[in-house]
């Protein structure tokens, strides 16, 4: 499908209707600039990996998957592999109890099967027919879907927060808490109250959740799981298995098989 251009957008989003879902499509190594709609957003890919930043934190976001970004929230999106988005755009008002904070949800064989029809509604379609009803349906979909855990917070302490970026930039880098605290000069202690405190995750389970949402995008691309492992700081591939089961539930072969 041809990508949606910037006038396009806007002229979707002006229209009265509440809902509108529409298609866009973004080369490999994409980097949409940090943004926010008036709108709230249900962003899915259909093909590509995406990774949607926030103040707040990363959301990794393979096909099977989408991620719900509030009105007003400042975002940007980076793309692994070409990307078919097709993103639900949902304004303020349409229902109560839609929610308040970005979060990443499964995507239900109905749902994708409603957003790929809802592509092809016109923006402004005829109220009280069986368009709005799709909409309606769309809505209902992401109250219920299951929430992931694909979120990857971010400490606001700046100093935490270089260390952090640190290793998502090289997962396969050695990381103790003894040593990231020796380098803020802090006692392992002190260190690990404030991480908590700015994370909401340990310093051992943030690292273990970093890595292997980092890993999504590489197996997503179908790379070999040895070389996968080791470059996420795991010493053999059936270590980097038994966590990644125990995170997700399922093989990391099995996880896209999903999809």
């Amino acid at each position: 499908m041809k990508t949606l251009s910037d006038s396009a957008l806007q002229q979707s989003l002006a229209t009265p209707r509440p809902i509108v879902v529409v298609a866009t499509d973004q080369p490999d190594g994409s980097d949409l600039a940090e943004h926010w709609h008036r709108h709230g957003q249900l962003i899915h890919a259909i093909s590509g990996v995406m990774i949607v930043r926030t103040a707040r934190g990363d959301w990794v976001v393979p096909i099977g998957r989408a991620v719900w970004v509030p009105p007003l929230m400042k975002h940007s999106i980076g793309t692994v592999g070409d990307v078919r988005m097709r993103t639900v755009f949902v304004a303020e008002d349409a229902r109560p109890g839609l929610p308040p904070d970005c979060r990443a949800i499964e995507v239900s064989l109905l749902l994708r099967e409603l957003i790929l029809h809802a592509v092809r509604i016109p923006p402004a379609y005829a109220l009280e027919g069986r368009d709005q009803r799709v909409m309606e349906l769309i809505l209902d979909e992401i109250q219920s879907a299951p929430v992931l855990s694909l979120h990857l917070p971010m400490p606001q302490h700046a100093r935490t927060a270089r260390l952090c970026t640190r290793l998502i930039q090289n997962p396969a880098a050695p990381a103790t808490l003894e040593g990231w605290a020796g380098e803020l000069h802090m006692n392992s202690r002190t260190f690990a109250r404030l991480f908590k405190r700015e994370t909401g995750m340990t310093f051992g389970a943030w690292c273990r959740h970093t890595r292997l949402l980092l890993s999504l995008p590489r197996l997503a691309q179908g790379d070999p799981i040895l070389e996968v492992a080791l470059d996420h700081g795991y010493d053999s591939p059936s270590a980097f298995a038994a966590v990644f089961r125990k995170t997700f539930g399922v093989s990391p072969s099995a996880y896209f098989r999903q999809t």
